[in-house]
């Protein structure tokens, strides 16, 4: 079945989408690769909302794995529902849904949240060693005008480890909300050609 086949593409590259949503966040934790930023809690607020570990990461695995197993799963059995096999591939098309909206909620958090990150800025030093949110009142014009990231003395290049790191989350958050709506839609016109399709089992018997 061609909905089935399209569940497990989405399956799968939901799969490496999170694993590099994790991976994005994690690197959040370590400018420079140093830790004494995160332990002298010098981070951007939300750095600590794991946007990427958990909504587009851990939370995304869930609907992946059900996508994956889209060809072998039936809610009725190996025989299907009634002595249907349609019905339990129906079955299992239209729960497909359902994690996809669960997938539909962890990568719109994980939007929303790198949005923010991005917008507000990173949480850095000035040249007197204060530690604040330099571009906080800027409403993310900052992104647009390189030669004021200067204003970051420390950690040194967080700026651009910010905006690259969060727009990373972004696009990839951006693309599992896409795949996780194409399913919804995969999902339901699964589910409704299985019921046809079961219908003219019955006439036809």
């Amino acid at each position: 079945m061609g909905y089935v086949k399209c569940a497990r593409g989405i399956g799968h590259s939901l799969v490496w989408l999170s694993v590099f949503c994790i991976i994005a966040n994690i690197l959040l934790y370590f400018p420079n690769g140093e830790t004494k930023y995160a332990l002298e809690d010098h981070l951007s607020r939300f750095v600590w909302y794991f946007a990427g570990i958990v909504g587009g990461g851990l939370l995304m695995l869930l609907p992946a794995l059900v996508f994956i197993g889209q060809e072998e799963d039936d809610c009725c059995g190996c025989c299907g529902c009634c002595g249907y096999e349609s019905y339990g591939k129906r079955c299992s098309m239209l729960s497909s849904v359902m994690a996809a909206l669960i997938g539909i909620a962890g990568s719109g958090y994980c939007v929303i949240v790198a949005a923010l990150g991005l917008a507000e800025g990173p949480k850095c030093s000035d040249s007197h060693g204060v530690w604040n949110y330099t571009f906080a009142n800027t409403d993310g014009q900052y992104l647009l005008d390189s030669s004021t990231w200067s204003k970051c003395y420390e950690p040194k290049h967080i700026v651009e480890w910010n905006v690259t790191l969060f727009f990373i989350l972004l696009a990839l958050g951006g693309i599992e909300f896409i795949l996780c709506l194409i399913q919804v839609i995969n999902g339901v016109l699964g589910g409704i050609c299985s019921y046809c399709y079961s219908h003219q089992q019955q006439y036809d018997c």
